[in-house]
């Protein structure tokens, strides 16, 4: 395996800029997730990687080696494609020959090497079938065992498991973790899909309008995005308006609330909805009164939006079990919205 090092990475093409000065150094062994909108140049910048797009600047690393100016076949990566791309006339078998043969691996390799990818796939018994016997979670196993079988010192993954129902995805997604760690692979993994890039990744790169936004590990980026964007893409957050004075916020109605950790010209608060805690006397920490505006029904959570007697309105995340018991979530009820300073985010812009 090997480390890659992406350096003021650029493509434009005419006069649309879908990738900007990105820079990103991934360690050997590390699983990092590109994840954005669709859009925001993710896919553009794994083909760069791959090979498959020519940048218009920068430079791409794998180890020691600078590939960008080298065709696919010698950068020694394997890729899984969005829509899987295998050949409708060649069984299992031969799809996962493909690339071997391509690269001249002698003949007695090769059939050792399906084998070992087709067991680790769980495959092994449906070698001899073509891609329109197998169904969607096979056919990406097949996908997965041939950019596996040429040994890659990085594995590219491109949306692969958008075409997924959502039981299976996260099947599938747990499989290419544990292969990943497994095989001490450096992988990325391409997705618009926050909870897939949560769950699988050792960092995530966010990206907008072809920029990286912020590069951290999950939880870095959850609790303390860098910007308006990666907080409100990285799953949901309640804002305010307003500015800081000292350790209190300010908002815009003039609710005051305490923030730890000061941002310099702080024009916006958040603060993420399973953190704000509803109650029928006031909590600990911040506490916002108002008057339950709705609850929806989310299977496991309920998200209770309360409209607060400044005219603002914030939401909260309960868990479905504790709301059947002495939560107060009914339309109308008078509460309580509190939460801890320590869980406020500012934000500059």
């Amino acid at each position: 395996m090997a480390k890659v090092s992406i350096e003021r990475l650029k493509k434009q093409f005419g006069n649309s800029v879908a990738v900007s000065d990105f820079t990103l150094d991934i360690a050997d062994g590390e699983l990092v997730a590109f994840l954005g909108p669709s859009g925001c140049g993710k896919t553009t910048t794994l083909r760069m990687i791959a090979g498959f797009i020519e940048p218009t600047a920068g430079t791409i690393r794998i180890g020691e080696t600078d590939v960008t100016p080298l065709p696919v076949h010698k950068r020694n990566t394997g890729m899984v494609f969005q829509r899987y791309a295998l050949f409708p006339h060649m069984t299992v078998a031969q799809n996962v020959s493909f690339g071997l043969e391509m690269h001249k691996v002698p003949a007695a390799e090769r059939d050792t090497r399906i084998r070992t990818v087709l067991d680790m796939v769980r495959m092994t018994e449906l070698r001899d079938r073509y891609p329109r016997q197998l169904s969607g979670g096979q056919q990406q196993r097949v996908a997965i065992a041939r950019a596996l079988a040429i040994q890659p010192k990085v594995f590219l993954l491109d949306e692969p498991l958008s075409n997924l129902d959502a039981k299976l995805r996260v099947e599938v997604r747990e499989e290419i973790r544990s292969l990943q760690q497994r095989l001490g692979l450096t992988t990325i993994f391409v997705t618009h899909d926050q909870e897939e890039a949560l769950a699988i990744a050792d960092r995530m790169a966010i990206m907008h309008d072809g920029k990286v936004q912020q590069v951290g590990g999950p939880q870095e980026l959850y609790e303390r995005p860098a910007n308006l964007f990666v907080a409100d893409f990285l799953g949901k957050m309640n804002f305010f308006r307003g500015g800081l004075d000292g350790t209190a916020f300010t908002t815009e109605k003039g609710t005051r609330i305490d923030a730890q950790g000061g941002v310099a010209n702080a024009r916006h608060l958040g603060v993420r909805p399973e953190r704000v805690y509803l109650t029928v006397q006031p909590g600990q920490g911040n506490t916002l009164a108002g008057v339950v505006e709705s609850a929806v029904y989310l299977g496991s959570l309920l998200e209770v939006r309360v409209k607060l007697d400044s005219g603002e309105t914030i939401a909260s995340q309960v868990p479905n079990g504790a709301s059947r018991h002495d939560l107060p979530i009914a339309t109308g009820t008078r509460v309580y919205a509190s939460f801890q300073p320590a869980d406020c985010v500012l934000f500059s812009e």
